[in-house]
């Protein structure tokens, strides 16, 4: 009996803590983003991995609430771990939308298995873009495009 008891209320409990577990967040579509890309150069082997650097060059973006272009000068540096293939990628660019508003983005990820990345937008606060500052985003590539191109599809976490 004594043992029944026990197995009852550890079920009990397991079932209040996964009761208790939010709903899975949705994602709600924000942009495409295709991006113009530079030559590639290394800094070799580093303390750290092999040092990568691709420059942005431009491009384009559009979503359903935001449109415009990619500002030239910003570079996706990448460090890989030779030893388990993983790489890790900080983009760091500018965009501007349609309507002149200058927008920062700071996209970190990781390319192991797959490729995901967790864009992180600063809009001026007065801005219609102003939403982008106070939220969570992640990003995944598209299918390839031109040489020289990558699309990443960004979604908001709601």
């Amino acid at each position: 009996m004594k043992k029944i008891t026990a197995t009852l209320i550890a079920v009990l409990c397991a079932s209040a803590i996964y009761a208790q577990i939010p709903e899975t967040p949705q994602l709600e579509y924000i942009m495409r983003l295709d991006i113009s890309l530079g030559e590639a150069y290394s800094s070799g082997r580093t303390s750290k991995g092999v040092r990568n650097v691709i420059p942005i060059t431009g491009g384009t973006f559009e979503g359903p609430d935001i449109k415009g272009i990619i500002i030239p000068g910003g570079a996706d540096w990448q460090l890989t771990d030779t030893a388990t293939g993983r790489t890790t990628v900080e983009a760091i660019y500018s965009i501007r939308t349609d309507d002149g508003v200058y927008i920062h983005i700071r996209n970190k990820g990781i390319i192991a298995d797959s490729f995901t990345c967790a864009p992180e937008f600063e809009a001026p606060d007065d801005s219609r873009y102003a939403w982008l500052n106070n939220a969570l985003f992640v990003c995944k590539p598209g299918p390839s495009g031109p040489q020289g191109t990558i699309t990443l599809f960004v979604w908001k976490v709601e």
